[in-house]
């Protein structure tokens, strides 16, 4: 699980921002929110421009980092601080895998190149390089003549010394490395606002309507819209045609000439959820752009009943509710800071608080 992540001098985020997910709280319901101590599901708020997008796009970094996965073609537009042009973009994550503790950091420069790297292990620091003037690696951990290391500290190509140790070590199937690399492959960000978008997890691009036609889910899709929106379609087969197809009362038409924004929108959202079952971090941002309010509670529901750890950002206080989440799960993203809302306020919070109420009235303060 992902346990804690930090950034700096990313985009608009001037100073240091850090999210740590172990700060669970006492509390006794919606348990399901919580696994092994770690905050398992959250919602981030935050005003227009407070960095929300942002933040999410900085914890995908790792992906383009270290995968093959599917990644945004203009993410190093702005990619730092305008304030600071010539500083480096610190990532910091703090993975844990069983009794695995894994803090791994790396520094890139405003084109993306990566400029330093390190790597701990439950405290103990398996390698560390800073530009070309450091290199040092836990030799009891992988032996690497003087050559090899030259090379490393020296190379043109800024090459990742995690990538460089999965490809060129044999790895037992739970050595720390082979947890990591199984986690960031499994990472995935989506978001369906202007354009969809997506980052991690997969390496091409798919026709949802297609893949569901292919699949035999035309059923399934139909209950899935069903149980979480109330609507209701009659799908049918569409020999050779890649578009579902609707009978309306014995008329045929395509789907997608009829539907709605926001149903399109839950669309995407059932293609991800067949695929989540094998994720391992999922963050959708502005999830519910275009979804009624109770229709945002009901993904939700679905979305943290899943096993991986699940996050969303959203302007919509409808769920800044008890019957849903926690005060520990709600977290407000401004002036370049995220807490939790009981770290926002000297008030106990209850279940029987209403926070998005005081959330209105001011009560929490980042």
């Amino acid at each position: 699980m992902l346990i804690k992540f930090a950034v700096t001098n990313y985009r608009g985020f001037a100073k240091r921002i850090e999210w740590d997910l172990t700060k669970a709280g006492n509390y006794e319901f919606n348990t399901y929110a919580i696994k092994d101590g770690v905050i398992k599901n959250g919602i981030i708020y935050g005003p227009n421009g407070s960095g929300k997008s942002n933040f999410s796009l900085a914890l995908f970094d790792i992906v383009n980092h270290l995968t093959q996965k599917n990644k945004r073609h203009n993410y190093y537009n702005n990619f730092v601080y305008a304030g600071n042009p010539k500083g480096l973009v610190e990532f910091e994550y703090t993975f844990r895998f069983d009794k695995q503790l894994i803090f791994y950091n790396y520094s890139k420069n405003r084109d993306g190149a990566l400029v330093a790297e390190r790597l701990q292990v439950n405290g103990k620091e398996i390698f560390r390089k800073e530009g070309h003037e450091t290199f040092t690696i836990d030799e009891r951990e992988f032996t690497m003549d003087q050559t090899v290391q030259q090379e490393l500290q020296y190379s043109a190509n800024n090459v990742s010394i995690v990538n460089y140790l999965l490809t060129s070590y044999p790895l037992s199937k739970d050595h720390y490395l082979i947890n990591l690399q199984f986690f960031v492959n499994s990472m995935l960000w989506f978001r369906n606002l202007d354009n969809r978008e997506y980052i991690g997890f997969k390496t091409e691009t798919t026709n949802i309507q297609e893949y569901i036609i292919k699949h035999n889910l035309l059923n399934d899709f139909a209950d899935f819209l069903q149980n979480i929106s109330g609507q209701k379609f009659q799908f049918e087969p569409n020999s050779g045609n890649t578009s579902l197809l609707c009978n309306i009362n014995g008329t045929r038409i395509l789907f997608g000439e009829m539907v709605s924004t926001g149903t399109s929108s839950l669309m995407l959202l059932y293609y991800w959820i067949n695929w989540m079952n094998t994720a391992s971090f999922v963050f959708i941002d502005e999830f519910d752009a275009f979804y009624h309010f109770k229709l945002s509670l009901e993904v939700c529901k679905k979305l943290f009943g899943l096993d991986c750890q699940v996050y969303t950002s959203s302007h919509n206080t409808f769920l800044m509710t008890n019957d849903l989440l926690r005060p520990d799960c709600n977290f407000i993203l401004n002036d370049n800071k995220i807490k939790p809302l009981n770290e926002c306020t000297d008030k106990e919070l209850r279940f029987g608080h209403n926070i998005e109420k005081l959330f209105r009235a001011n009560a929490f303060q980042v």
